[in-house]
């Protein structure tokens, strides 16, 4: 193992941060693509210096680009997202039908053993893959034409699909997690769907547990208990033992059982992380004191990790895609807030240090452990 490469999205460029692997000195790379809102910044498991990234402006619109060398040059491939079959209705905030229309990619999920497949999350949902390195891109038309799709309304951040887990012990199992629409699974590698909710219960909605139409903030797996799913959602933190058939509540003694990320331990599948925040309106830590929680028995029993954390005032937020684990022991954990602060714990989030403060608001954190 020679270092650990950080990979930061924020809403005015991308940052790379790099140390050794006692994950003490960091050096700060960027920002690259300034001025870019960067969604997500993402590195190959197969390849580590093939880097993806989304970029996205309301003036220069979508780009994806590419780098085959850690990040040091780029390059733009593929930008066509053209939906490949009707376009169809699915409803707006009011209710009312509204044709689909593609804005922009939230994320981006490389294969596990070919850094040429790569698959990417748009808003509006749909789920689109390319098999050559970033070239050419076709929508896997199912997710989107489900026949629950007419009836899927966005979230406050639009009807995005923000969660790709590609299973690593399953062949042709995959997992997407869309806003507002909830969690949805596939067994033959994209042809068919089914949405994975039993056990979700939002109040937000006529239908409490409805099959669809719940707002999922995140979800996680840990590779070694591929059955064994974590989510964040609206409100509750949910744990599946059963790939997703069914889900129960595990948000126990947490302080506010609403947020965005969560993150599973990178030695531990009973070890998880959530960041809580006050509520759907007050988008910052309760009390104005910023603590990552974890559990060390998969859910319901929680413990506050405060250590090197801002305990007054603090009123930022971490948002879905800004939380990620690495793979050394003891488990390196990170996450980015909407201050433009990145921590670190070397500890297993025992204790904390900001590696790099002042950046734009962070959108995204992805971590490599590098060969």
């Amino acid at each position: 193992m020679s270092g650990v490469r950080v990979l930061v999205g924020t809403r005015k460029g991308a940052f790379i941060l790099t140390s050794d692997g006692r994950r003490g000195d960091w050096t700060v790379d960027g920002p690259h693509f300034g001025g870019w809102e960067i969604f997500h910044l993402t590195g190959s498991p197969a390849d580590p210096d093939r880097l993806y990234v989304s970029q996205s402006g309301g003036w220069f619109g979508q780009l994806i680009q590419r780098s085959d060398d850690g990040g040091r040059n780029w390059s733009p491939v593929g930008n066509d997202f053209t939906y490949a079959s009707d376009v169809g209705d699915h409803l707006w905030y009011d209710g009312t039908p509204r044709p689909w229309e593609f804005k922009r990619i939230w994320h981006l999920e490389p294969s596990r053993d070919d850094p040429d497949t790569v698959y990417a999350g748009a808003e509006d949902a749909a789920l689109y893959l390319s098999h050559d390195g970033g070239q050419k891109w076709t929508e896997l038309t199912a997710l989107r034409t489900h026949p629950t799709g007419p009836s899927w309304q966005p979230g406050a951040g639009g009807l995005c699909l923000h969660t790709i887990i590609l299973d690593p012990v399953h062949p042709g199992r995959i997992y997407t997690a869309i806003s507002a629409a909830g969690a949805f699974r596939s067994d033959d590698a994209g042809d068919s769907w089914t949405p994975i909710n039993k056990g979700l219960r939002s109040g937000e909605i006529p239908d409490t547990d409805a099959e669809v139409g719940h707002c999922v903030h995140h979800i996680t797996q840990h590779p070694s208990r591929p059955d064994t799913l974590f989510m964040q959602k609206h409100w509750d933190v949910m744990r599946s033992d059963d790939a997703g058939e069914h889900w129960r509540e595990i948000s126990g003694n947490l302080p506010s059982d609403f947020g965005f990320p969560i993150a599973v331990d990178g030695n531990d599948p009973e070890t998880i992380y959530v960041v809580p925040i006050k509520s759907d309106s007050e988008h910052y830590p309760p009390e104005g004191r910023l603590r990552v929680y974890r559990s060390r028995t998969g859910g319901d029993e929680w413990e506050p990790l405060t250590a090197g954390l801002p305990q007054s005032h603090c009123y930022v937020n971490v948002l879905r895609d800004a939380m990620a684990v690495d793979t050394l022991d003891p488990c390196g954990v990170y996450f980015g807030t909407t201050g433009g602060q990145v921590y670190h714990s070397a500890d297993g989030g025992d204790s904390w240090a900001p590696i790099v403060r002042d950046l734009p608001a962070v959108l995204s954190v992805e971590v490599q452990v590098l060969p």
